[in-house]
């Protein structure tokens, strides 16, 4: 993303690409020498430790650190997403907790057999477009503060897509 021009980065978007955090290497960590028991007469042996990468100190690079108001997703956005995530996952999920009810008063009250695989693969069906719904949503959300977007969302969401694929292959490369 940091290729991408100055106009096309979002605007909680940092500046500088985030590096990934380097793993915590493992210390050992040496008793103390103790003195042995040893006989007079022996001859104690110096110990020469070879230098390794570990032991000498290098200047780590100074890593860019982002404040949680720079890292967060503005408030107007997140907003937006959280009402196109109601609406994209509510009316599905309500649709499916209304047809069990539906299926529950047909057949005790107009006496029509419904067979219970239609009714399983009809709320199936309906939950499931609920759980997408929660995807579709966040993802069609314009995530420009001063765009509110379309009705539905399908040009940001092929927008917001390829830029979850873009960082999905960015961080699995390098």
């Amino acid at each position: 993303m940091s290729a991408e021009p100055e106009e096309t980065r979002l605007p909680f978007e940092p500046k500088k690409k985030r590096q990934k955090p380097a793993k915590a290497q493992a210390k050992s960590v040496e008793p103390p020498n103790k003195p042995e028991n040893k006989p007079a007469g022996s001859p104690k042996k110096p110990e020469n430790k070879p230098a390794t990468a570990k032991e000498s100190p290098k200047k780590e690079e100074q890593k860019p650190t982002f404040s949680k108001e720079e890292m967060a997703i503005p408030k107007i956005v997140s907003q937006r997403m959280v009402r196109r995530v109601a609406g994209f996952c509510g009316i599905p999920t309500f649709l499916g907790i209304s047809s069990l009810v539906a299926s529950y008063l047909l057949m005790t009250f107009a006496d029509i057999k419904l067979p219970p695989i239609a009714v399983l693969l009809v709320n199936l069906g309906l939950f499931g477009l609920g759980v997408l719904g929660i995807t579709y949503g966040v993802l069609s959300a314009s995530w420009d503060e001063d765009r509110v977007g379309s009705f539905l969302g399908l040009g940001e969401f092929t927008t917001n897509w390829g830029r979850m694929v873009e960082t999905w292959r960015s961080t699995k490369s390098g």
